[in-house]
């Protein structure tokens, strides 16, 4: 068997941990618009709010750590067609994954709230309260939401054909390490 050229460690743990948090903060924003106004939605929003400014904070992270570690190249032998369409999924999903959160963000200014982090300080609101604005922005913001899942889905996927279908490994590349049990070949 051969080696797998893997991603650095950090593009591993940046990867799980946001691909988890924006799973969660899909699942939590489609369940808010259900609940009724008062202090529990007050504080869903607040939170849903919080962990997409962590979202936006990983990502410029992950944009760091992308490029000072150069991915492992596709599996040889892939088609060119797949190669181009896995490269194009991937600049979609990073594009996306600020875009959400900065459209979150110009949202609740336009609706005239504050958007805060963990309560310690509040981000500048981008644009004046207006309520036509803050209509559009909700909709491109679950758009755009919409579009991410559908992109992890197809992600995932092809990571699964990858993986079951073509067994070319990989998904190896994106796990993370485990420890070897002793006796046990590297």
């Amino acid at each position: 068997m051969t080696d797998i050229q893997r991603y650095a460690r950090p593009a591993i743990a940046l990867h799980w941990l946001m691909a988890w948090l924006i799973i969660a903060l899909y699942f939590v924003g489609l369940g808010m618009g259900s609940l009724p106004v008062g202090p529990e939605r007050i504080q869903v929003v607040t939170w849903h709010k919080w962990l997409g400014v962590c979202v936006a904070l990983l990502w410029v992270v992950r944009i760091a750590v992308r490029a000072m570690n150069a991915p492992p190249p596709l599996p040889a032998g892939g088609a060119a067609w797949q190669n181009t369409a896995a490269h194009a999924v991937h600049a979609l999903l990073y594009l996306l994954m600020i875009a959400i959160p900065v459209s979150g963000w110009l949202m609740s200014s336009a609706k005239g709230f504050n958007t805060t982090f963990f309560g310690w300080f509040d981000l500048p609101n981008l644009v004046d309260k207006d309520k036509a604005l803050a209509s559009n922005l909700k909709e491109l913001h679950g758009f755009l939401a919409n579009l991410l899942m559908g992109l992890v889905v197809i992600h995932i996927g092809a990571a699964l054909k990858h993986q079951f279908v073509d067994k070319d490994r990989l998904l190896e590349r994106m796990r993370p390490e485990r420890k070897q049990a002793s006796g046990e070949p590297s």
